[in-house]
């Protein structure tokens, strides 16, 4: 078995634990592969979009098909858009793999729990962090 098979083999039963020390190798292995299946996911699904709406160009002679299928379009095409920004932040994630800094809060410093990164591995902020950004944000929204 080759090393990529049995890296993804491993991550398929290995979930980080905080009783290893934090972002160790093992740990960066498992959130890159996580991201990058994300990533794979969102492409494969995008290109099946771009199938979809090229096979659905016919004209609906009543215009109740003709709403409601505009209305598909639409909103698989806002799906696709944020879909799209989902990627821009995956490959931001990649990138603090690389340099170091992924897992570390942008804000303090400090780790973002794993329990955050697992279950949102694009985190930039500790959960703390992130409460009080939202805080500053609500406050100044409604001014």
């Amino acid at each position: 078995m080759n090393a990529l098979a049995s890296s993804i083999v491993e991550n398929a039963v290995y979930r980080p634990t905080d009783d290893e020390p934090f972002m160790n190798d093992r740990q960066l292995a498992y959130f890159k592969a996580k991201l990058m299946d994300w990533k794979d996911d969102i492409l494969r699904e995008s290109k099946g979009t771009v199938i979809n709406l090229k096979a659905e160009t016919e004209n609906h002679p009543d215009l109740v098909d003709r709403a409601s299928s505009e209305s598909d379009r639409a909103l698989e095409l806002r799906t696709r858009d944020r879909q799209r920004k989902l990627i821009s932040k995956i490959d931001e994630a990649l990138r603090r793999i690389e340099d170091g800094s992924y897992g570390y809060c942008e804000e303090t410093g400090e780790p973002i729990s794993l329990g955050r990164l697992e279950a949102r591995p694009t985190a930039t902020l500790s959960v703390e962090a992130q409460e009080r950004h939202e805080r500053r944000e609500r406050v100044h929204r409604d001014d």
